[in-house]
């Protein structure tokens, strides 16, 4: 078992109406939901279009066992965009909580996986999408979350 895919942090739903789609999740009794912070304090990206990377909308619920995401891309190309745009709206990624992003990364790398995108804050901390999504039928991640600020 790879330990890199032992700690289930979220489960990201790509959806063309992020409003729409969050005011349902509310209606049934999810939420709450927040916007997530701005993706630009990402100093590293190596996305296929950063503009669209940077333009995505996400909003978060943490439940307590698991955070679920939404995501809105724009029409800029994206994996999420090609995504939304081939298969409809559906889970498009499960993300992982690991201490380390590079050493992750590594782990993935030694077991054959390839990489799709990644992104590192100036502390180090980020995120790994690998392309699984053909064997796995969803793309998996691998994140470490900045330490809490007091």
């Amino acid at each position: 078992m790879n330990e890199i895919f032992d700690r289930l942090h979220h489960i990201c739903i790509v959806v063309h109406d992020i409003e729409r789609t969050q005011a349902y999740y509310e209606s049934i009794g999810i939420g709450p939901w927040q916007s997530y912070p701005p993706l630009a304090d990402y100093i590293e990206l190596d996305v296929p279009n950063r503009d669209g990377f940077l333009a995505m909308q996400y909003r978060v619920c943490n439940l307590p066992n698991v955070q679920v995401q939404l995501c809105q891309p724009t029409h800029d190309p994206s994996p999420q965009r090609i995504f939304l745009d081939t298969k409809g709206e559906g889970v498009f990624h499960l993300g992982f909580e690991v201490p380390d992003a590079d050493a992750a990364q590594d782990a993935a790398r030694s077991t054959g996986l390839a990489h799709l995108m990644r992104g590192r804050r100036a502390n180090g901390t980020g995120f790994n999408y690998y392309a699984t999504q053909a064997e796995a039928g969803v793309v998996l991640l691998t994140r470490s979350t900045p330490p809490a600020t007091t």
